[in-house]
Order: structure tokens, then C-alpha cells, then sequence
């Protein structure tokens, strides 16, 4: 049976803390990258939410700010073929929602989307030479994947089942995040997208811990100390931690998702609406009218053009009626504090407390 060596994974990514800032597109600014690279721990960056020259600029930012080892998060899907029969009919199903919001059904609507990792990000990867880079869904073509581990960074993506995790180490990652179906926003999957079959953090732990040779790094369900602590004791040898970090200062999100993270029901649900695959989130409206799960939203990523509007109209009426409010089964335990002093509580190098 495997067990946990958190010296395997700081010595790998020449950090002092066993604890990783999962890459939040959308939440995580450049400043929460530097708190957590320069309090011990690998701060990331979710690279897939910026255009070239902005991801440069960003890489600028966290560079000028630490000297520390970053990890640069890209997203590794394919652009699905266009479907306009499937969009028109998506965009038919929220008409009345635009009506509801004074808007109009058939106005143009904004770009949307995440781009997956390609020959430009490839190149900004070989230029800024980030210690670590990681992937979700995957990870990218043969030639692109080599020209990384060229530069020497440390790759990393996850998985949410054992075959995952073996198809990724059989393809040369340095280490398999093991995300259970707890965590928040997108889920990993790549091999099966049978939702039915994802596995919770504390079970999926032990058995990839056991099918591979790599370090394992445990996701999903994490939100303090307690949490680190039984991941270790699974066979973890670090943990990637998410929606903690949501409640800190250097978190770049709305006051309406702030206030939902501190005042919502302990609910939140896998859906599909927001984006066209599968994340978690608190539960809203959209997602108890529409789903949360449901065949109407066009393939990732271009189910999100769509709802960008309404999400526009209701976060400046005040509501988070569609807003993707990504959050882990465990936002109840996060508590404000700041990125580097979560980093410190949840590596065990400040006081704790349970409460």
C-alpha cells in the first residue's frame, strides 16, 4: 500500500509546503499566486481565461512579485465543431429569461469561452519557463506536451478515477491530482464523462495512491487543516486546495459570490448549464429551473456566450441568479484570511482551529 511523502513533492516542485492553490479561472488573481508562492506553498495560475499577450502580462506580474516556483494551469479539450441548430435552440430555451431581464433574445452576444492549451500558450510556456504546469481534461497533443516537460517544468493534471490516473502517468506526468467529484468548478474527467462514476476524494485517495508510482496530490473537499491531514493519511502526498482561497483578499470575485459563499445553504450541485460541462457550484436559479445536469447546453465551452447576459443583468440587480458560483462541497468550513495565511494553517505552520 502507498503511502504519503510530502518530501517527495517539495523536493519535486522546490517548495517548503505541501499544499498547492488550485488554479480558479475566474477566482484567482496574480496576487493570490504570489501570497501563496512566497508563504511556501506552488501558487497557480489559470492561464486558460487569458489571451496570449494577457497571459504574458500576468506571467510579468507574478515574476516582478516572486521568485518562488509558480504552476501555470491550462486546459487541455478540443474546440468542438460548430452546431448552430444546437445553439439556436439553446439560445430559444433562456429567451424568456432574457425577456424577464429587460433584454433582448437575439442580441449579438459577447465572446465566451476557454481556450485549450495550443502553439501560442506552448510558446509562453517556453519563454516564462514556469516551474510546474498543469492541465484539466487531459493533456495536450504528443508534440505539445514534449515541447513542456522540454523547458523542465514539473507536469501535472488531474484525474478523477484510477484509469485516469494511469493513462496520465503512463504519458510521463510528474504527479496525478486526485479530484474527487467534492470539489469545486469543472470537473477533470477526460476518459468518461459518466457523472454517475466519479468518486469522492476519500475513496478515489487510496486506490490511485496504489495504482501509481507518482506523487498524488489529493482535491476536493479541502478547506482546512483536518482535511490536509486525512489526505496524508490515505497516501496523499500533497493537496491542491480551491475554494478555501475564495474567501481571502486576493480572491477576484463578486461581492454577490462572496455572499454566497458566506450565507448560502450547504447545497451545491454538478451542472452543466453554465458552460456546457460539468462543474460544481452552490445552487442557483438557473440551476434549479433548468437542471442542474441537462441535454440542453452546447459543448464546452460554448454553452457560456449565452448566458454571460443574464449573468451581466442580475449581478448588477444585486443576485447571483446566473452566476456560476463554483464552490467544493466544503465552502461551509472556509474563513476569511488572507492567501498566505490559509497556505500556512493548512500546511500546519500557524495555529488551527476547528471551529
Amino acid at each position: 500500500m502507498a503511502s504519503s511523502n510530502p518530501n517527495r513533492l517539495l523536493d519535486l516542485f522546490g517548495v517548503d509546503l505541501p499544499i498547492i492553490q488550485a488554479p480558479m479561472a475566474g477566482a484567482t488573481t496574480t496576487d493570490m499566486v504570489i501570497a501563496v508562492s512566497n508563504a511556501g506553498g506552488l501558487g497557480s495560475l489559470p492561464s486558460a481565461v487569458y489571451a496570449e499577450s494577457d497571459l504574458r502580462a500576468a506571467l510579468d506580474m507574478v515574476r516582478a512579485g516572486t521568485a518562488k516556483p509558480i504552476n501555470v494551469n491550462f486546459f487541455a479539450h478540443v474546440t468542438p465543431a460548430e452546431d448552430p441548430a444546437r445553439q439556436a435552440a439553446w439560445r430559444a430555451r433562456l429567451a424568456p429569461y432574457y425577456v424577464e431581464a429587460g433584454l433582448d433574445p437575439d442580441m449579438p452576444l459577447p465572446a465566451g469561452g476557454r481556450a485549450p492549451f495550443d502553439e501560442a500558450f506552448c510558446a509562453v510556456v517556453e519563454d516564462y519557463r514556469p516551474e510546474v504546469v498543469s492541465f484539466h481534461f487531459g493533456l495536450p497533443s504528443p508534440q505539445l506536451l514534449e515541447r513542456v516537460k522540454r523547458t523542465g517544468a514539473k507536469v501535472l493534471s488531474s484525474a478523477t478515477t484510477v484509469a485516469e490516473a494511469q493513462w496520465l502517468e503512463a504519458r510521463g506526468v510528474d504527479a496525478v491530482i486526485a479530484m474527487g467529484v467534492e470539489a469545486g468548478g469543472h470537473r477533470g474527467n477526460f476518459l468518461t464523462h459518466d457523472m454517475s462514476a466519479q468518486v469522492g476524494t476519500f475513496a478515489l485517495i487510496p486506490r490511485i495512491a496504489d495504482a501509481v508510482s507518482v506523487p498524488v496530490i489529493a482535491a476536493g473537499g479541502i478547506a482546512d487543516r483536518r482535511g490536509v491531514e486525512a489526505a496524508f493519511a490515505l497516501g496523499a502526498d500533497a493537496a491542491q486546495v480551491g475554494t478555501a482561497y475564495l474567501l481571502t483578499p486576493e480572491a477576484g470575485i463578486s461581492a454577490v459570490y462572496r455572499r454566497a459563499l458566506t450565507s448560502a445553504e450547504e447545497a451545491t450541485a454538478l451542472t452543466n448549464l453554465f458552460t456546457g460541462r460539468p462543474a460544481r457550484g452552490i445552487v442557483n436559479r438557473f440551476m434549479a429551473e433548468l437542471g442542474p445536469l441537462s441535454d440542453l447546453p452546447p459543448a464546452f465551452p460554448t454553452a457560456t456566450a449565452a448566458v454571460l447576459p443574464l449573468r451581466k443583468a442580475t449581478e448588477a440587480a444585486g443576485r447571483g441568479d446566473f452566476t456560476p458560483l463554483w464552490a467544493g462541497q466544503a465552502f461551509r468550513l472556509a474563513r476569511p484570511m488572507s492567501s498566505a495565511d490559509l497556505t500556512r494553517r493548512l500546511a500546519g505552520a500557524a495555529p488551527t482551529s476547528a471551529s
